[in-house]
């Protein structure tokens, strides 16, 4: 037998008997030690049916596959230390992996012959569910468990204060955790004014790799703060976030702007998130980009724009013969009390910007419509069956000095004739509204800017996923190329040596952390990041 496979083996052999000496034990009514009947506690919360590993064994992106050997199931924070003091305890632990909605693309949140933690169970159920989500007596913050979704913390802080509450910062997709998105970082619209979802969370309640319960926050047990925020699961496990609330909105005037042009599409960008300090143009602001052939051959269809505006985008994409079409997407947030201003406001805007006239597309919506709208595009890809589908995605931060290079290479290049099943974003953010203490990895400082470009594509026919893979490296092979200092979110990288280069001058930094807070390195295998189940004695 190859050393490897020995070695896994022996792995799951010692894992399997440790499940059935504990049930034995329970089988035969043997007197128990304090600590094997707490250990049985966690073996009762473990399930290893066959339904409940499938389950656990893919992603969102049912691109890679692993099936776990149980899946556990907490009621309390208490439990999850329990079963990493389980593995702990054991001659080679086994591997731990939290997972809430299981939205990460390239396997993040498997943990191929380990445990995977559902928190999901966390939440309770039935009239129980949302009982991990408490406004503060003053009303500035939330506490929310780490498996809450966040369309469910949205929907309690709207509860509260009266005219209702809110975070300031919210993904684009709500359906997913709370100690999900604040592993990564957290991006939306907001995050020109505000920063990422990391850089708007006051403390957290951690467990850590150690099977430590630790309360933390930029004041108390701030290394393991800041390494947790970002850090991709690899210190710990974040079961409560308190987060910064703000007086929430009644609606929104939602608008899409389209440019034929990216140098105006980009230099309108900056102008409008250079006034975050002073009352901003629009709460939030992203973008789009169309390419030619999606509007001129492929599949038509938008939540957003009627029938006869994507004819009206497909004609201007064919007279300006444009490789793409882009689009500033804003935002203004109102109530009953600013109703009257926000046309004149949305007026006096428009004339500082250079998007194709006749071109804006307006639509208003209640705060909630709004935040959720994804959230409604999901059931409509579920009913067409084009939701569970692989999801090849590649997200990246370029910087603003090289977004013009990466539009020629990659827009009017690598992607020139592709026509994708799914959005294509781009807009910019503000590099001092993220904390570098954090384990997010950013581009080099040397611009005070930098932008987010998602390509979210889905393979939805015969031969697709390969094809958006061959063209996902082929982008960041031009990059490489091309010199552009690019770091990927929600990133997957080969090798040890890919993680060094992408976290950069914090490499050090990602290091000493998970010798300090997971020195067996079992959390969260799937990442990729540190050899699993390493010995006592070995160094990460």
């Amino acid at each position: 037998m190859p050393q490897a496979r020995f070695a896994t083996f022996l792995a799951v052999t010692s894992f399997l008997c440790t499940v059935t000496h504990f049930q034995h034990m329970l089988v035969i009514g043997n007197a128990l030690p304090n600590d094997d009947l707490f250990a049985l506690d966690v073996l009762s919360k473990l399930h290893t049916d066959h339904v409940s590993t499938a389950e656990a064994s893919s992603d969102f992106g049912h691109i890679v596959e692993a099936i776990p050997n149980a899946v556990f199931h907490p009621t309390s924070p208490a439990d999850i230390a329990g079963l990493i003091k389980l593995s702990l305890s054991q001659p080679r632990p086994f591997t731990v992996a939290p997972r809430g909605r299981g939205h990460s693309a390239r396997g993040q949140a498997l943990a191929p012959g380990g445990v995977v933690v559902d928190m999901r169970s966390l939440a309770g159920r039935g009239s129980d569910h949302g009982h991990r989500v408490n406004v503060s007596s003053d009303e500035a913050w939330v506490d929310a468990g780490g498996e809450q979704l966040w369309i469910d913390v949205l929907c309690a802080t709207l509860e509260r204060g009266g005219g209702g509450l809110a975070p300031r910062v919210w993904t684009d997709y709500l359906r997913i955790t709370v100690g999900g998105t604040l592993s990564n970082g957290g991006i939306g619209g907001q995050a020109f004014r505000h920063g990422p979802q990391i850089s708007n969370v006051l403390e957290l309640d951690v467990v850590a790799g150690t099977g430590e319960m630790i309360t933390c926050s930029p004041d108390k047990n701030a290394d393991l703060f800041f390494a947790a925020l970002g850090g991709l699961g690899q210190f710990g496990v974040i079961t409560r976030a308190r987060i910064a609330l703000e007086r929430a909105p009644k609606r929104v005037r939602w608008v899409r702007l389209a440019y034929s042009d990216v140098r105006s599409f980009t230099r309108d960008q900056e102008l409008l998130i250079s006034r975050r300090d002073s009352e901003p143009d629009f709460d939030y602001i992203e973008g789009q980009v169309q390419l030619n052939r999606t509007l001129t051959e492929g599949r038509r269809s938008s939540s957003f724009f009627s029938a006869s505006e994507l004819d009206r985008l497909t004609n201007l994409a064919v007279e300006t013969r444009s490789s793409a079409i882009y689009f500033i997407e804003g935002a203004m947030y109102y109530t009953d009390d600013t109703a009257a201003f926000v046309d004149e406001r949305l007026a006096m805007i428009s004339e500082d910007l250079s998007f194709v006239p006749g071109h804006a597309f307006v639509r208003d919506v209640s705060y909630v419509e709004f935040l959720d709208r994804v959230g409604r595009d999901e059931q409509k890809l579920r009913s067409a069956g084009v939701w569970d589908v692989p999801h090849p995605w590649l997200n990246l931060f370029v910087p603003r000095s090289r977004v013009l290079d990466f539009d020629a290479g990659v827009f009017k290049g690598v992607l020139k004739d592709a026509r994708p099943v799914g959005p294509i974003l781009m807009y910019p953010m503000h590099r001092d509204a993220w904390d570098d203490r954090t384990t997010t990895a950013t581009p080099p400082d040397d611009d005070d800017v930098f932008y987010a470009v998602g390509l979210l594509r889905s393979a939805v026919a015969a031969g697709d996923l390969e094809r958006l893979e061959r063209e996902n490296a082929a982008v960041l092979e031009f990059c490489d190329r091309a010199g552009i200092a690019c770091k990927q979110y929600l990133p997957h990288h080969d090798s040890q040596d890919g993680w060094k280069r992408h976290f950069g001058e914090k490499w050090g930094r990602v290091e000493a952390m998970k010798r300090k807070y997971d020195p067996r390195a079992i959390l969260s295998p799937g990442q990729g990041i540190f050899p699993a189940a390493v010995a006592p004695d070995d160094s990460v």
